[in-house]
Formats: C-alpha cells, structure tokens, sequence
C-alpha cells in the first residue's frame, strides 16, 4: 500500500503542474486573441513597428492547442491517480504515448532526411535571396519582415549582405545596404567585409543550433524519459487498480 500510495501522489503532483502550465498558456492563448485589438493598439504605438508584428496574435492559436492539450493531460493524471479511475488512467497513458511515437517519428524523419537537408536549404535560399531582390525595398511586408528577422537575430541578409545587391532598396539609396547589414550604423551604408561584417541570418540560425546541440538533444531525452516514466506509472496504479478489483 505505501508503493501505491507513493505513485499515486506522484502522479497528482507531476500531473497537477502539468494541468497548471497548460492552463497557464491556455489563458494566454485565449487572452491573445480575444483582446487582439488592446494588443493591435499597443503594438500600433511602437515607433516604426513593422507591420509583421501583428503576426504575433496567429501564436494565439498554437498557444491553446498546446495548452488544453496539456490540460487534458494533467487532468486524466490527477483525477485517474485520486479516484483510481482506470478509464482515466488508459487515457492517460494513449495520449501519452500518442504523443511520444509522434515525437520519435518526427526525429527519425530528420535523421532518414538529413541528407537532403542541403538540397533543401539550397533551395530556400535561392527563393530568400530572391524575395529580398524583387520586394525589399518597395513591398512593406517583405521589407518590414526581414527588417524584424535581421534585427533580432543580429544579423544581414539570407547568406549575406551580397543579398541586397540589386534589390528596390539598393537602387533606390545609390547602391547601398540597409543600415542593420553595417555595425553602428543608422542610414544606409556602404557594406566593408572585414571583422565586423554582420553574417547573415541562415549561417546565424545554424551556428546557434550548432552552438546548443547538447541543449537541445538533453531536453528532447529529459521530455522522453519522463513521457516514458509516466506512462510506466499510469500503467502500474491500473494494473494495481484492476487487480484490487478483481
């Protein structure tokens, strides 16, 4: 009895902080895209917001998908540990599982595809390079979304500030470059490839993933283990369950 009593708290105390979290970023899901215009109004003071930041209310969606289904989680945890409700507990442990196989599919399609990752980013590149070319410069989406990207990561162009060579923008300010592609620079500027040239966002997004790999595969294993030790529970307090029945 004390084992099981053991796994049932701890099957109410890790679920109910998932039930938490998930209720959390469900509010904030939902907060998000009921009050879109207070944050369109908010957004609308920021001086020379580009106009992709009112893209931000789109993560509302993904916001409460996420969180009720990690509500639902920590809801079929909790109330199937105190209760002792085997339908509950089977639910559990299929959503769980569910989830797992979709996350071991998912990186056993990065591993079989890897090897026309390259192709792959050849091929955006190509297009990136182009957008900017055609509409930086003269189409206030584009322009406003890289501005954005640049910005954040700290960074000039898909590859480089080469990129822009070409565009409205460059021909328009006497073949130069936007002033984000020039360290300390607020007009547009003549690029000088030297130690302080800007990379561009794809070498600047790979170096970081590159940087973090460790990170990155630790959390993945840490998530996986506890999937796998949550589904081990659930199913010993309903095999527990079912035998107290029988």
């Amino acid at each position: 009895m004390g084992c099981f009593g053991f796994l049932k708290g701890m099957m109410f105390v890790f679920n109910g902080i998932i039930f938490l979290a998930g209720a959390a970023i469900l509010g904030v899901g939902i907060w998000v895209k009921v009050d879109s215009g207070s944050i369109l109004g908010f957004l609308g003071k920021i001086d020379n917001a580009p106009a992709e930041l009112s893209q931000v209310l789109n993560i509302g969606y993904l916001l409460i998908a996420i969180g009720a289904l990690l509500v639902i989680i920590g809801f079929l945890g909790c109330c199937g540990a105190v209760k002792e409700s085997r339908c509950m507990l089977l639910l559990f442990f299929i959503i769980v599982l569910l989830v797992f196989i979709a996350e071991v599919a998912g990186a056993v399609v990065i591993l079989v595809f890897r090897p026309l990752a390259d192709e792959l980013f050849m091929k955006v590149g190509t297009a990136a390079v182009q957008n900017i070319r055609k509409d930086y410069g003269k189409n206030p989406d584009v322009t406003g979304l890289w501005n954005t990207t640049m910005s954040m990561l700290k960074c000039c162009g898909f590859y480089n500030a080469s990129d822009f060579i070409g565009s409205p923008y460059y021909v328009k300010n006497h073949n130069k470059y936007p002033p984000l592609c020039c360290p300390g620079s607020e007009n547009p500027c003549n690029q000088t490839y030297n130690s302080t040239t800007i990379a561009g966002c794809f070498p600047k997004v790979k170096q970081l993933v590159d940087e973090n790999t460790v990170v990155i595969v630790g959390v993945a294993l840490g998530i996986a283990a506890l999937e796998i030790c949550a589904m081990v529970v659930s199913m010993g307090l309903y095999c527990r369950i079912k035998s107290t029945m029988a």
